[in-house]
C-alpha cells in the first residue's frame, strides 16, 4: 500500500511540475462547475453546486430577529453546516462534526465585514426588528475542494435570495406594527457583488493547484484559503495543513488567487443573470435531479 502510495505521489507530482495534471488540466484550472438556484421550495433562496465530485446545497432562510447590540441598525447571517454520512465514510456517526464546525467558522469570517453583504438593508427597525438570514450548507458528496464549492453556492443561493418588503406602521400612541407585503414579487434583493469567493491553493511539490480533487489533496501536506472579491481584492487569508509555507510561496499562491478569483466571479455572475434571465419557465433539475 504505501509503494502504491509512493508512485501515487509522485506521478502527481511529476505532472504538476510539468504544468499538467493527470486529469488533463493546468494548475490554475478548475474542474466543470454546475450551478443551478431555486431548487428548495420552502426557502427564501437556494442553490446547488456540482464541482466535479463535490456536490453541495444550500439554503437561505429569511426572518425576523432582533438586531444584535453592537450593531442596533443591521441584520445578521447565521451559518449552519451539515455534513452528510451519505457524502463520505469519513462523517459517519460525528465524523463530520468538526468539519461542519470548521467550515462554519470560515464563512462567519468571511462575513464578518460591511462590505461582503449590505447588512444595513436588512435593518426594520434599528434596536428592534431586523431580518436573519440562517445560511444553511448540506454536504451532499465530498470530491475535494470543498470550501471552494461551498463559498460558489452560498454566494448562488443569496443572489437567489427574495425577502419581503415591510412596512413599519405607527399610531398615534407611538406602537410599532410591522405589516409584511403579500405580493410575492414585492421584495427586496441582496447586491452580491462584494460578496467573496474562496480560492484554495495546494502546494504540491514545488508548485500550487486550484481545485485539487481528492487524489491531489492527499498529496499536499499545506493549502492556503484565499478569500477573493470580484475586484480580485483579498480579503481574508488562512492556511491549512501540517505543512509549512514559505514567504514566496504564499505570495505566489495569492497573485495566483486574485487572478483565478477574478475569471471565477466574472463566470459566475454572468450564469446566474443568464439563469435568472430564462424566468419561471427554465428547465430545473431539482434538488433530487
Amino acid at each position: 500500500v504505501v509503494s502504491v502510495a509512493l508512485a501515487e505521489h509522485s506521478r502527481v507530482c511529476v505532472c504538476v511540475c510539468e504544468d499538467l495534471r493527470v486529469d488533463g488540466r493546468g494548475c490554475e484550472d478548475y474542474r466543470c462547475v454546475e450551478v443551478e438556484t431555486d431548487v428548495v421550495s420552502n426557502t427564501s433562496g437556494s442553490a446547488r453546486v456540482k464541482l466535479g465530485h463535490t456536490d453541495i446545497l444550500v439554503g437561505v432562510k429569511a426572518e425576523m430577529g432582533t438586531p444584535k447590540l453592537e450593531r442596533p441598525s443591521e441584520g445578521y447571517l447565521e451559518f449552519f453546516v451539515d455534513c452528510s454520512a451519505n457524502a463520505t465514510p469519513e462523517f459517519e456517526g460525528r465524523g463530520g462534526d468538526d468539519l461542519g464546525t470548521e467550515i462554519a467558522n470560515t464563512l462567519y469570517r468571511i462575513f464578518n465585514n460591511k462590505s461582503s453583504v449590505d447588512l444595513r438593508s436588512l435593518c426594520i427597525s434599528p434596536r428592534e426588528h431586523c431580518w436573519v438570514l440562517y445560511v444553511d450548507v448540506l454536504l451532499l458528496e465530498c470530491g475535494g475542494n470543498l470550501f471552494d464549492a461551498i463559498s460558489i453556492a452560498v454566494k448562488a443561493a443569496l443572489f437567489n435570495t427574495r425577502i419581503p418588503r415591510v412596512r413599519v406602521l405607527e399610531d398615534e400612541e407611538g406602537s410599532k406594527d410591522i405589516e409584511l407585503s403579500d405580493d410575492p414579487y414585492d421584495c427586496i434583493r441582496l447586491s452580491v457583488e462584494n460578496v467573496p469567493c474562496i480560492v484554495t491553493l495546494c502546494k504540491i511539490g514545488c508548485r500550487h493547484v486550484v481545485d485539487a480533487t481528492l487524489q491531489e489533496e492527499a498529496c499536499s501536506l499545506a493549502s492556503l484559503l484565499v478569500s477573493v472579491t470580484s475586484k480580485g481584492v483579498v480579503t481574508c487569508m488562512r492556511k491549512v495543513g501540517k505543512g509549512s509555507l514559505d514567504p514566496e510561496s504564499i505570495f505566489e499562491m495569492m497573485e495566483s488567487s486574485k487572478r483565478v478569483g477574478k475569471v471565477l466571479h466574472m463566470s459566475l455572475q454572468s450564469l446566474l443573470h443568464k439563469e435568472e434571465s430564462l424566468g419561471p419557465k427554465r428547465p430545473k433539475v431539482g434538488f433530487l435531479g
